[in-house]
């Protein structure tokens, strides 16, 4: 399976700023010597040496992931945030574009559906889209945010064929096997376990980790066991998710015990705080690396979700 990243923001799109921009510049510069731009070999060697909050950048976009299946030519997406719109845009550039989507949402606050209005495939006549939730109310939800006076087009003009489905677990996707379970949100939020080819890859955005989710019982077992990689919720510092208890949002600090505890090969940190530039982000990341050093653990993997980003399992 391959994973694609869209969109890795939390609660509401935070582009990068102006100033944020001429900072990342004027850093660059100060490091320059003579030497590192004598040339083009030089330059390249120079740029692949700066930090990566410095050249490039975390992204705004708030969360959209799709996962690929091989031999199954569906792309399967995971929430439809503001990334949505970036992934159709590309996808507007293939020759060979899918005619069919599926659409699993976590839950339905406005970072993780407002992106579908401007998602450009869903205007199409020959495309489908299928949308998954356990929640009954899936279309109720989704036509809501696209009326008078919040939107100037309604769900039902998009010309795609759509389907909303509301699903139990277990159920597929095509050759992939999907779970869900309830996480720990305000207002719900499920998570999504898909199985394919002897992989797994859970998207778990948008869970405040509780002691519930680290006991060793069957349920967590079957479903969190050597997964090779997690997508987890992870926008906060450990100081900042004790002032913010039962907003619905975890620690990094949790999501590396977490991985690390339930024998994950690869932990994904994910939903990252619009206030924090992408210093401060890649700084996280860091911090969760040395945690994972101190308890000495080497089997367990930790990478930064950013935009653009692209994995195969």
């Amino acid at each position: 399976m391959k994973v694609h990243f869209w969109g890795v923001r939390g609660s509401i799109p935070s582009p990068l700023k102006q100033s944020e921009l001429k900072e990342k510049i004027s850093a660059i510069i100060e490091q320059i010597r003579l030497e590192d731009i004598k040339d083009q070999p030089a330059r390249e060697r120079f740029l692949n040496g700066l930090p990566p909050w410095l050249f490039g950048t975390v992204g705004g976009n708030t969360p959209c992931v799709s996962v690929s299946a091989e031999g199954f030519e569906e792309p399967i997406i995971f929430d439809c945030g503001s990334g949505l719109r970036e992934m159709g845009i590309s996808l507007g550039f293939k020759k060979n574009a899918p005619k069919k989507y599926h659409i699993i949402f976590s839950h339905f606050h406005w970072d993780h559906v407002q992106g579908l209005p401007f998602f450009n495939p869903a205007y199409s006549s020959d495309i489908s889209i299928d949308f998954y939730s356990p929640n009954q109310n899936l279309e109720d939800f989704l036509s809501s945010q696209m009326k008078y006076p919040y939107f100037p087009v309604k769900l039902e003009n998009m010309l795609s064929n759509k389907r909303f489905i509301s699903v139990d677990s277990p159920f597929s996707i095509g050759p992939v096997q999907a779970v869900f379970r309830a996480m720990n949100h305000p207002g719900g939020c499920f998570s999504y376990k898909l199985t394919h080819n002897g992989k797994s890859v859970i998207y778990a955005t948008d869970t405040e980790l509780s002691s519930e989710d680290f006991l060793k019982n069957d349920e967590n077992t079957n479903y969190f066991q050597n997964a090779d990689l997690i997508i987890l919720d992870s926008q906060y510092t450990l100081s900042e998710a004790t002032e913010k208890y039962k907003w619905g949002h975890s620690a990094f600090n949790q999501a590396v015990e977490f991985a690390a505890g339930w024998g994950i090969k690869h932990l994904m940190l994910f939903h990252h705080d619009p206030a924090y530039n992408d210093q401060k982000v890649f700084s996280i990341l860091q911090s969760a690396q040395w945690q994972l050093q101190e308890m000495n653990i080497k089997e367990l993997e930790v990478s930064l979700a950013y935009e653009g980003l692209e994995i195969t399992l």
